[in-house]
């Protein structure tokens, strides 16, 4: 099930809403853990054991480090290695171990002239995120930053929680620790709720799904086919359709999250208006990165052991952000090209040249190492990358835009596109910004906006009642 579908919109959150503000307060924790596990079951039948399994087994880890962390600490460390062990081998099972076996199989084949036969394993649904959940949830206790929850169904509840499971944000528990039990309900934070939530439909509905329709268009095309016009309508169409389709997803989670008084973290902050990849990376899915900020390159030493030390720190974190993205080599190339100009923004020449450059300069260069990337972040493959790239400097394929099929390149999709591009900056908000704060102004401000997202919404239930293409790009990963 998806936020952006019809069941979903007209079914099956009313029918939540409405129980969840008649039952007794103290069963809400439950009521909500039945339907998210119920939100999560109509997609993934029989593998949602695996999330069962990840919640039980994870629960019992937090609780048992929680009881002796202060009585033996080489136990508590076991203990807490067993639950990394424990949550990285799901990963490396389900995720990983097609592409281990793939990788391997040639090197066999040339020794011992035998390979592995393994069949396709099926993805669980958001298991990357609910797994980097879990795994924070375990080492804060073990840190003494929280108390393990003893209340199985709040914890269960906190890990299934149907807004955030399948793709993010990843919310660790210290963050939402006092709103299991007691959070806040409110007209105002309900409505504010509904207008970030009818927001990211928007976000993902009209412009998302509308720019998707160039870049798949394109990006299925033979690599004769794409010329230099070609590459870069198609890669800027992708790089608004991810940007939108994510960062919609994230603001209907945090939309949902307020409507049942719960306050995820940002998880977007206009990252196409970013001056450096450090800034794309304070911007891009901020969840994510602070994720890997506060569990794996602080712990590997941050920036406080030299450069080298650094540069190594960087290039393991961002080798691990990038397969955590996918099970392909394309991903890993995609991290370590991030992880390369994060290295080299951190040379005392380049830093002098950002220092002295004007701030177009700095966005130019944020956009063109970003959209680059983004081509390993999309291609099937590392040679459909390669002859891409070359066609974003002219040395491959033609260039007739009139090729493009009518139904992808036409009014609705260019306007949608054009869209795209205003709304990935942050023009509304220094507009609204500016309006005075004068009853009559507030009044008239309050007016607009909620007429606005009253538009919208009836704009994308249409756009879905009359469209099927609806795919959500993370719910891969």
């Amino acid at each position: 099930m998806v936020f952006s579908s019809i069941f979903f919109l007209l079914f099956f959150l009313p029918i939540l809403i409405a129980s969840y503000y008649i039952v007794n307060p103290q069963y809400r924790n439950i009521l909500l853990l039945i339907f998210s596990l119920l939100f999560y079951v109509t997609g993934e039948g029989k593998y949602s054991i695996v999330l069962i399994l990840s919640i039980i087994i994870n629960y019992i880890f937090g609780i048992l480090i929680s009881k002796n962390n202060s009585r033996d600490s080489k136990f508590t460390k076991y203990l807490l290695i067993s639950s990394v062990v424990f949550n990285i081998g799901l990963l490396i099972a389900f995720k990983y171990a097609n592409l281990i076996v793939n990788t391997i199989n040639p090197i066999l084949q040339i020794f011992i002239n035998r390979q592995i036969t393994l069949s396709e394993i099926h993805l669980p649904i958001g298991i990357s995120f609910f797994t980097f959940q879990a795994l924070s949830y375990v080492i804060d206790v073990y840190r003494k930053e929280t108390q393990s929850q003893t209340n199985i169904i709040n914890y269960a509840m906190y890990i299934a929680l149907f807004p955030q499971l399948i793709a993010g944000p990843i919310v660790r528990y210290i963050d939402i620790e006092k709103q299991i039990n007691k959070r806040l309900h409110s007209i105002d934070h309900f409505t504010q709720g509904i207008s970030i939530f009818i927001i990211g439909l928007a976000k993902k509905v009209l412009i998302a799904n509308n720019v998707a329709l160039i870049a798949d268009h394109i990006f299925s095309l033979p690599n004769t086919e794409i010329g230099f016009s070609y590459a870069w309508i198609g890669i800027i169409a992708y790089s608004l359709q991810i940007y939108f389709d994510f960062s919609g997803y994230s603001d209907m989670a945090v939309g949902l999250g307020k409507m049942f008084g719960f306050d995820f973290v940002k998880n977007f902050n206009y990252p196409y208006i970013s001056t450096s990849i450090q800034d794309f990376w304070r911007r891009w899915h901020i969840s994510l990165s602070t994720w890997f900020r506060d569990y794996l390159y602080i712990p590997l030493g941050g920036n406080k052991k030299g450069n080298k030390r650094t540069y190594f720190n960087l290039i393991v974190v961002f080798a691990l952000c990038g397969i955590w993205h996918g099970a392909s080599w394309v991903f890993l190339l995609w991290g370590l090209w991030h992880g390369a100009f994060l290295i080299i923004e951190r040379i005392d020449i380049v830093k002098e040249f950002f220092r002295s450059s004007p701030v177009v300069i700095k966005y130019l260069y944020t956009f063109i190492i970003v959209t680059i990337g983004w081509v390993f972040f999309r291609a099937e493959n590392i040679n459909f990358a390669i002859q891409y790239l070359y066609s974003m400097i002219g040395l491959n394929g033609n260039n007739n835009l009139s090729t493009l099929p009518i139904s992808v390149y036409n009014n609705k999709t260019l306007l949608f596109l054009f869209i795209g591009i205003i709304s990935s900056m942050p023009l509304f908000p220094i507009i609204k910004s500016k309006i005075p704060n004068e009853k009559y102004f507030m009044f008239f401000k309050n007016t607009v906006y909620y007429s606005y997202t009253i538009v919208i919404l009836l704009m994308s239930i249409l756009s879905l009642s009359n469209n099927s293409y609806n795919p959500f790009i993370y719910f891969r990963f």
